[in-house]
């Protein structure tokens, strides 16, 4: 028995070494917990687990479906160490939303570093279990009485302007993350953290700009010329990110994913687990926000930039395969 530990001692420290090797090598920055676990995890047997929860996102062949989509490798945030975008990734990124294909994009982050601090996860003990609550802002919320629930998670994330004010019994107050392009930024308190997802190179000059200068006050259309929120909690989506959701999760349906879809996938790589809000249409079947009365409720669904439909079946099926507790 001792020399069986042993022999399986010595095999996870050669796996580790090789991990390391190849992070460094081929991925620019070192292995995650979450990644190491997840590598481990078939070796390790009962004993073991990826976190401290009754049940974890990433345990793996708990669902073939979930693993043919799901990439561990995969880091969510555009840091110093990730600043490098493949060619394929940038091709498809700079196309979104009509990017000059000649932009310096390495310049333009590494200005952007220079007034944000670059980045890092928020990495925590396997035994540990973090709780997140994926807020949508689907009219569905109306009357849900979902508040208590939301806010009794460890990180609360919620997109775009989507208010609680006035709603605090079917939302909730806490906001840990707020997901956000520059056309539809808003100030936030202290702490919180502002994750920006960029469609385009002019949307890292924005953020740069407003910690900063403020010179940038138009994109295609008038945006905030300044921001306040917390510096050292700023975030910024990696386009590889982006790409990886477009092709493995919602397969090229739409043109790109929407915020919603995408801080849903940032919380399956970052929390333990998932509870998701506020997503599809509401009773009546418009798919409008809960705070205001859309004059177009179902406009979301026409641009063709997104599939909201296909995008809302993804989260029923990872519900289905217990990846998510999703309050429909």
């Amino acid at each position: 028995m001792l020399h069986r530990r042993k022999l399986w001692a010595a095999t996870a420290l050669c796996m580790f070494i090789l991990w390391q090797i190849y992070q460094s090598l081929y991925l620019g920055h070192s292995a995650s917990a979450r990644s190491l676990r997840d590598m481990l995890w078939p070796l390790s047997g009962s004993e073991a687990k990826p976190c401290g929860c009754a049940s974890c996102i990433v345990e793996l062949s708990s669902s073939a479906w979930f693993d043919e989509r799901y990439d561990s490798a995969i880091n969510p945030l555009l840091t110093l160490h990730t600043a490098k975008i493949a060619p394929d990734v940038l091709l498809w990124w700079l196309k979104l939303q009509g990017s000059q294909t000649s932009v310096q994009l390495q310049g333009i982050i590494l200005q952007m570093f220079d007034i944000l601090p670059s980045p890092t996860m928020d990495t925590q003990a396997i035994s540990r279990c973090r709780t997140c609550a994926v807020v949508g802002n689907s009219g569905r919320l109306r009357d849900s009485h979902h508040g208590r629930e939301i806010d009794s998670h460890h990180w609360v994330l919620r997109m775009n302007r989507a208010q609680t004010a006035g709603f605090e019994e079917d939302v909730g107050t806490r906001t840990t993350h707020r997901f956000m392009y520059p056309e539809s930024a808003m100030d936030l308190q202290p702490g919180v953290h502002l994750v920006l997802v960029p469609f385009k190179a002019l949307d890292l000059k924005w953020v740069t700009s407003a910690f900063s200068t403020g010179e940038l006050r138009y994109t295609y259309t008038r945006v905030k010329q300044f921001i306040e929120a917390d510096k050292s909690k700023v975030l910024i989506l990696n386009p590889a990110f982006l790409k990886y959701i477009h092709d493995k999760w919602t397969q090229h349906h739409g043109k790109y994913p929407s915020t919603g879809f995408t801080a849903l996938l940032f919380a399956l790589h970052t929390c333990d687990q998932v509870a998701v809000f506020g997503y599809g249409a509401d009773s009546s079947g418009n798919w409008h926000h809960y705070w205001e009365e859309n004059r177009y409720p179902g406009a979301f669904r026409r641009t063709g930039v997104h599939d909201a439909d296909f995008e809302l079946t993804l989260i029923k099926k990872l519900a289905a395969e217990g990846k998510i507790s999703f309050y429909n």
